[in-house]
């Protein structure tokens, strides 16, 4: 996810380049053009059809962003795989397509920053920046990028040039562009003083550091594993391995140590010559080396330290782990001054409504010294009142007193005649009690024989649906009983019927046996009379060719019967007798299987009836 997200920001770079009338659009021919391309540099098959099939031309108008988005998610970003492709190609490619139009250092008369260096500040602000469209960077990644350059060149960063630069009042709130970006780094306001090559050499060793994670690089004394003996390497520690090489050009590589979990860092004392010593431990083998100086063997060991620890944590690039860090901690201070803010809005709020509650309370005390006052002389003209209803009521008092005496009189003699009639008045409840007490015992009564006469009516209304039901049962059951004797009857009928057919059919069929045994005899001695007929048959064939044979001369005459010829005819009583043994042998086949037929159609009626 965070490889798609470093890529996207290239492409949209490379995207908005295309976008000549800055209207959000890019024509199909060059959105084809740059799909293949970004396959190329990926390393990713190209897919014409499918091109093709996306951007088809009776498509209407150019493509936005959100047009292009499916295909470049679809058929190129989720093909992508981290290693199998060179980054620095794919940015140099997105580079080039967005600096033709943007990037012009030359417009102010001067360039300090060449165009390689230009492009390394650019993969370096694309990495920095938000992941916010359109991209910029805030001020704090912005000095935090500057430092390191400064500190790469051990210089110190002028803050108060870029104080200057983020008062003015042209320079966005929110961050900076990379063009504007650019065009501070080519005004020398920040690079006074510094010597050109230098300052590449410092931004390519950032770049490497940050981009490539590239944590340290440098010559080393690397002791041989098989002939043991010291030579001088060049070495470059990602967080995943430690490689060396010949030279510091990297041509040609001798070989890597890859780095996880397992391993670790020692430092060794001076030993064969050699001092500043440490060794790296793997799983496998133990890898000894040799550093200039006790400095150059401590921020070895330190960067050793830390790219096992980015293993054992499964982080794959430490400056991209600060970068999170850092941006929390820029959310969290904004977070922290957002509730100061509100803190202080709070607060201001709490003082005005305090503010206005004090004027409130000053007009409550206002109203109480003047309702203070207005009571004072409601008191004294309640006062004068009283004074004068108090007089009024002693007058009325002493004529209270001679009307209670007055009143005592009366009130004795109506008390003895209250008496008299509330004893009147309870001899009269008494007798309403006693009458009400004999009318509800009548009322219960009258309701107890109501119930006994409803309940007397429902037993016989009962009993006579019962009687009913009997009536009808019984009837039910006669019908039933009748009927059950009227099939029985037509069964035993039928049971007579079928047993009288039955009968008949074996009488017939003892019949047909007695036929068919007298024909078997006829059809013996037909076959014996046949049998003899052949033998005269015979006998006379052989008479006949006897007189047919001539006479030769000196042959004896046989004795003949004259000179009378026996036709060679065939015997027509024997094709009679065979004709008559057929229709006799049909016809008991016939009398046969209606027998049987007649016996099965009786055995199933019976077998019905059962």
């Amino acid at each position: 996810m965070e490889l798609k997200s470093e890529l996207l920001k290239s492409i949209w770079y490379a995207f908005t380049a295309l976008d000549v009338e800055k209207s959000g659009k890019v024509s199909k021919s060059q959105l084809k053009v740059l799909s293949h391309n970004l396959c190329t540099v990926l390393c990713i098959p190209h897919d014409p059809v499918a091109l093709e099939e996306h951007f088809r031309d009776d498509d209407d108008g150019p493509v936005s962003s959100q047009g292009y988005m499916p295909y470049l998610n679809k058929y190129i970003l989720d093909k992508v795989e981290e290693g199998t492709f060179v980054k620095e190609n794919f940015d140099e490619l997105c580079w080039t397509l967005t600096a033709k139009k943007n990037y012009h250092p030359e417009k102010n008369g001067k360039s300090i920053i060449p165009w390689q260096d230009a492009f390394r500040l650019w993969c370096l602000f694309n990495f920095l920046s938000e992941d916010k469209y359109p991209l910029v960077i805030v001020p704090d990644e912005m000095e935090y990028l500057l430092k390191k350059i400064c500190t790469s060149m051990s210089v110190e960063l002028n803050t108060g040039e870029l104080d200057d630069y983020f008062a003015q009042e042209s320079s966005p709130q929110n961050g900076l562009t990379v063009w504007q970006f650019l065009e501070l780094m080519n005004s020398g306001r920040l690079t006074r003083g510094i010597d050109r090559d230098t300052l590449s050499m410092a931004i390519e060793e950032v770049y490497q550091e940050m981009v490539q994670d590239m944590l340290k690089q440098g010559y080393l004394w690397k002791k041989g594993q098989l002939r043991r003996n010291w030579t001088e390497r060049w070495f470059t520690l990602r967080p995943s391995l430690l490689a060396y090489y010949v030279s510091e050009d990297r041509k040609e590589k001798k070989g890597c140590i890859l780095l996880d979990k397992n391993c670790c860092v020692e430092v060794l004392p001076d030993k064969d010559g050699k001092r500043c010593m440490f060794c790296v431990k793997t799983p496998n083998k133990t890898y000894e080396m040799s550093a200039s100086d006790t400095k150059q063997r401590q921020e070895w060991t330190s960067a050793i330290q830390t790219a096992i620890r980015l293993q054992a944590e499964g982080k794959k690039s430490l400056h991209r782990d600060l970068k999170l860090k850092r941006r929390e901690q820029r959310e969290q201070r904004e977070r922290r001054k957002a509730a100061k803010e509100d803190e202080l809005q709070r607060l201001k709020a709490l003082q005005e409504e305090k503010e206005r509650k004090l004027q409130e309370l000053e007009l409550l005390k206002e109203a109480q010294r003047q309702a203070e006052a207005l009571l004072q002389q409601d008191e004294q003209r309640r006062r004068a009142q009283h004074d004068e209803m108090q007089r009024a009521l002693e007058i009325q008092l002493r004529e209270a007193e001679q009307a209670r005496a007055t009143m005592q009189v009366e009130m004795a003699l109506k008390e003895a005649e209250a008496d008299r009639q509330r004893k009147r008045i309870q001899e009269l409840e008494d007798m309403q009690q006693r009458l009400e007490d004999a009318l509800n015992q009548e009322r219960k009564a009258r309701q107890d024989e109501e119930t006994f006469r409803y309940d007397q009516a429902r037993l016989l209304a009962e009993e006579e649906d019962k009687l009913k039901q009997l009536m009808l049962m019984k009837e039910e059951q006669e019908e039933y009983i009748l009927k059950t004797q009227r099939e029985k009857q037509e069964l035993k009928q039928e049971m007579e019927t079928k047993t009288k057919a039955l009968e008949e059919a074996q009488r017939q069929l003892e019949e047909v046996r007695v036929n068919r045994q007298r024909v078997d005899m006829d059809v013996m001695a037909a076959q014996r009379k046949l049998r003899q007929a052949s033998t005269n048959v015979k006998h006379w064939n052989v008479q006949m060719n006897r007189l047919m044979h001539p006479i030769g001369p000196g042959d004896k005459k046989s004795p003949s019967i004259g000179s009378f010829r026996v036709p060679m005819q065939k015997d027509p009583g024997l094709k009679l007798r065979q004709k008559s043994q057929e229709n006799e042998s049909e016809s008991k086949e016939n009398i046969v299987r209606e027998v049987a037929r007649r016996f099965s159609q009786a055995s199933e009626e019976v077998m019905d009836t059962n």
